[in-house]
């Protein structure tokens, strides 16, 4: 049957934006290539211009950038070590990538990001091709802008964590899917299609685990339930693609499991099913802890919740078969609503929550909202950006509140240095509603979603960049040049009682743990050489050792100086870098008392 680009399923309610669209598509029609071109360019520019213009925060982004730093330096890209212990948490896809990008580039805080920003634009791509397949070019294009001006989705491909890198790979395990799956699909293509979607599952596994496997297992076993459709699992190529995906995620397991014969259960008894099924990670959270935060990281959207919900029962893109008898015809749009759906309620059970957890249900609702964009009439689009302005306004009165908060971790100085931002980013919501509504007016939807799209990528964007105004205290950075001045390599570099995870980044130098072992635990149990475990083996090594360096909380640092000499090199409002020698500038003052007090 051929195939029209630009057709979904002949269903009422679906169509009444149609004399809109045709109007769009005139007033649209006779722009120059350049234009689109230059909108792209503006997107790259802002999705990858700015990713070194943070500095790294912990836990994830310092932990992964040290791992990946370590895996570079060490050469060994097989057993993971954070901070020279063993760590067998997650896969090593992403820390491979990291990795590369040092080999490549250096060292840096963009090089460490550079893995997720590529993620999220590949997923991002995907998501377009598939949706352009089934429901026409500007439902594809369309589902890209949502993706782009999503926050989840641009904030999670800013920050250094699996979560982005494994919701690129889950986006391109959907695509796959829907691109073969399409009835106007030669069976060579189809095969290739599927084979691609096999492969990207592996990459997933390699990324995160059998989380990779098991969410699209479960959105199959959802969707033949729904519609009794047992012929797709002929059209999967499971043998071809099975092995694929064995091929391209099995040979690391295999060779980490022989070195190290301790990591099988570790990693998928305690990592997978008690993380699942227990609170042993101390990440709990009520059943609805996803709801809130797939409101705010849909929030440009929500008001296309509506149209999204119709596409999926009316079966929108849905191709027709003629001829009783025939083989039921694919969903995509009900498949892409069970993807989003059931990722939604898997994490939602889980006993371990944590907000990426989210990210990869992100595409299908991209696909989904593209789809409703192209049939949404002009008051619903319009009612959508009058809501974005009474956001942004209310954000914009609220931001004088952010100046007011004040907790241990964070200090009160740094929510008023953030606050300014806050407001900032409120603004440029409402700048963007409202140049969306005028260009919704003078040169149609595609042009009024751009500009929305693209001021939604850039106020939260400013949201995330401000926040170095707290997160540069958080990383250290200020206290890196004092320590690289006194530290030496092969010098000890303790950490009593804390677990910092940006600065021995920065200082290119690993902690040896002290007294609490914190998540390096499982390593220190394999390889106890390697760390302190109690404050009275750390207090007779650090007065009969070694010159060394140590960080400590300012608790830490207040109780054990009064028992053993410690010399200040630095101090935050988090953590005091000491060293047991005295300092360059002490050595030079002593002698010029020791002097004064000989002289006659």
């Amino acid at each position: 049957m051929p195939h029209h680009p630009d057709r979904v399923a002949a269903a009422p309610g679906l169509l009444p934006a149609r004399a809109a669209m045709a109007g769009d598509a005139a007033r649209t029609a006779g722009v120059p290539i350049l234009v689109p071109m230059l909108v792209v360019m503006a997107f790259a520019l802002l999705w990858f211009g700015t990713l070194g213009m943070r500095h790294l925060l912990g836990p994830d982004e310092g932990r992964y950038a040290e791992i990946a730093r370590e895996m570079l330096n060490s050469g060994d890209w097989v057993t993971i070590r954070y901070d020279g212990l063993k760590y067998f948490e997650k896969p090593p896809l992403h820390m491979w990538m990291t990795a590369v990008s040092y080999a490549l580039f250096g060292i840096g805080d963009w090089q460490a990001r550079l893995c997720v920003a590529l993620a999220g634009a590949v997923g991002l791509g995907a998501s377009m091709l598939a949706a352009a397949r089934w429901f026409g070019k500007r439902a594809g294009v369309m589902a890209g802008l949502v993706l782009a001006g999503a926050p989840m989705w641009n904030v999670a491909a800013h920050f250094n964590t699996l979560d982005m890198t494994l919701s690129g790979a889950m986006a391109c395990v959907l695509a796959g899917l829907l691109l073969a799956q399409h009835p106007a699909t030669a069976p060579a293509a189809r095969r290739r299609w599927m084979l691609a979607c096999w492969a990207a599952m592996g990459v997933a596994v390699l990324t995160k685990g059998l989380v990779g496997v098991v969410l699209p297992g479960l959105v199959l076993v959802l969707y033949t339930a729904v519609t009794r459709d047992l012929a797709l699992w002929r059209r999967l190529h499971a043998p071809a693609g099975i092995a694929l995906m064995l091929l391209v995620a099995v040979p690391w397991y295999w060779l980490v499991a022989r070195r190290n014969p301790e990591f099988l259960r570790f990693f998928f008894i305690h990592e997978h099913w008690q993380r699942y099924t227990s609170t042993a990670h101390a990440r709990p959270g009520a059943p609805w802890y996803f709801v809130p935060l797939l409101a705010g990281g849909f929030l440009p959207w929500l008001g296309l919740l509506p149209g999204m919900v119709r596409a999926v029962a009316q079966r929108a893109g849905v191709v027709r078969s003629a001829g009783a008898g025939a083989t039921p015809p694919f969903q995509p749009a009900l498949m892409t609503g069970l993807w989003a759906l059931a990722i939604f309620v898997f994490f939602s059970l889980s006993g371990s929550k944590l907000p990426g957890y989210i990210v990869p249900m992100f595409p299908a609702l991209g696909i989904l909202a593209g789809v409703a964009l192209t049939q949404a009439g002009e008051r619903a689009w319009d009612w959508q950006l009058r809501a974005m302005l009474a956001v942004g306004t209310l954000g914009m009165l609220a931001s004088p509140w952010v100046a007011t908060l004040d907790a241990n971790h964070t200090p009160n100085a740094l929510y008023r240095a953030y606050a300014p931002w806050v407001a900032l980013a409120c603004a440029l919501l409402i700048a963007s509603a409202a140049a969306a509504r005028w260009l919704q007016r003078r040169r149609g939807r595609m042009a009024s979603v751009t500009g929305y799209a693209f001021g939604m990528l850039l106020a939260f964007s400013a949201a995330l960049l401000g926040h170095e105004a707290i997160g540069r205290a958080a990383s250290g950075i200020d206290l890196v040049a004092p320590i690289e001045r006194v530290l030496r390599p092969g010098m000890p570099l303790y950490g009593v009682g804390m677990l910092d995870h940006t600065l021995p980044f920065y200082l290119g130098h690993p902690l040896t743990m002290v007294a609490q072992a914190d998540e390096l635990d499982f390593g220190a149990a394999q390889e106890p050489q390697k760390w302190v475990p109690t404050v009275e083996a750390f207090v007779d090594a650090w007065q009969h050792g070694p010159r060394a360096v140590a960080l400590l909380s300012p608790a830490t640092f207040a109780e054990l100086s009064a028992r053993v000499p410690m010399h200040v090199i630095a101090r935050d409002w988090r953590r005091v870098a000491v060293s047991n020698f005295a300092l360059a500038g002490e050595r030079q003052t002593r002698r010029l008392v020791s002097d004064f007090h000989a002289t006659p």
